[in-house]
């Protein structure tokens, strides 16, 4: 499984924080995690997914040149910008967004569009249609923990006997 976490370069402390413990959560689930290879948001990511021994994968928007969070395991370097977005969710079974950035929400309406996987929102954007009411989608959490809750499918619970065994 792979969970794309999204959010701004610049964050908030509070959003570095929420992201370090997404990070240490989707780790300890044995869960891939993927993010835009640069700092804030995603660099507190990566911090926390490498804390748990877990594997993080920066999608990268620019050329390579410059350097990588030392907390990646590895880069996929794109040199697309902020076409990169589409990559980031593409390759994703489920994707979170902490915080509020105009390349993060490009992130959750790409995510949105694609279908088909859990968006969950964590301290970040609410979208309202024209009348003030919110637009179907996203999934909106309070903690971290309700964030990973929202986008990992249940764990397997004990195995049951099946119809020979009863």
């Amino acid at each position: 499984m792979q969970v794309a976490v999204c959010g701004p370069a610049e964050a908030t402390p509070e959003e570095l924080a929420q992201a370090r413990r997404v990070g240490e959560l989707l780790a300890e689930r044995g869960v891939t995690v993927l993010c835009g290879g640069g700092g804030g948001v995603m660099a507190a990511v990566a911090a926390g997914v490498r804390d748990r021994a877990g594997l993080v994968i920066g999608i990268r928007p620019d050329d390579g040149t410059g350097p990588a969070p030392v907390e990646l395991s590895a880069s996929v370097v794109t040199n697309m910008g902020q076409a990169r977005n589409a990559i980031l969710v593409w390759s994703a079974d489920a994707v979170i967004a902490i915080g509020c950035s105009w390349g993060t929400l490009s992130e959750v309406a790409l995510a949105l569009r694609r279908g088909g996987i859990p968006v969950v929102v964590l301290g970040g954007w609410r979208i309202l249609d024209a009348h003030g009411d919110p637009v179907p989608g996203p999934v909106h959490a309070a903690t971290p923990e309700d964030a990973v809750r929202l986008a990992l499918p249940d764990p397997p619970g004990p195995a049951r006997p099946g119809p020979a065994a009863r």
